[in-house]
């Protein structure tokens, strides 16, 4: 099968698989965003890029696994979340609670299984800019994904409103 075939076929069943999928393959089609799979560290399902890419991990999934595997239609719509958000926001563990809550929310629905006790807490927080709440996402995502997938590196709020904390903070710190 062709790329474009596959990729037809990809943003067709994830758009029939729920509302959401429909959102995101609709979403991918009038932004014109390019899909495809490539080499990923293992802990990497899927990923996007700033050039407005998404990828599936070939590491994990073919063109043709793709086609029957919701995981790999769950990370798509995760994936096309984040460029909804704009770089700012997805590259945050705010937008990462985001995106997970989307994604493992869409999961469980298509496949009516319970998720592992770690994704059900992270489903069961709610998505606000509370430091402590954000900081236990960052640790639910970790012990789900391992170390290797990057959620330490992140700032827990958009980087602009991150340096704007931290600068409002230490102000504050400076002025008692």
């Amino acid at each position: 099968m062709n790329k474009s075939e596959w990729l037809e076929r990809f943003l067709e069943t994830v758009s029939n698989c729920s509302r959401e999928g429909k959102e995101a393959a609709d979403y991918i089609r009038a932004h014109q965003i390019k899909v495809d799979i490539k080499r990923a560290r293992k802990s990497v399902g899927a990923f996007w890029t700033l050039t407005r890419r998404i990828f599936l991990n070939s590491a994990h999934y073919t063109r043709e696994s793709s086609l029957e595997d919701p995981n790999a239609w769950t990370l798509l719509i995760h994936e096309a979340r984040h460029l909804q958000q704009g770089a700012l926001v997805a590259l945050s563990i705010y937008g990462e609670l985001d995106a997970w809550q989307y994604e493992f929310r869409v999961y469980k629905k298509l496949t009516e299984e319970p998720l592992q006790p770690v994704l059900e807490e992270l489903l069961s927080l709610p998505l606000n800019m509370e430091r402590k709440n954000l900081r236990r996402a960052r640790e639910l995502m970790t012990q789900h994904a391992g170390k290797m997938y990057g959620a330490n590196w992140l700032p827990l709020y958009p980087i602009n409103k991150e340096i704007r904390y931290w600068l409002t903070r230490m102000q504050d710190q400076v002025a008692s």
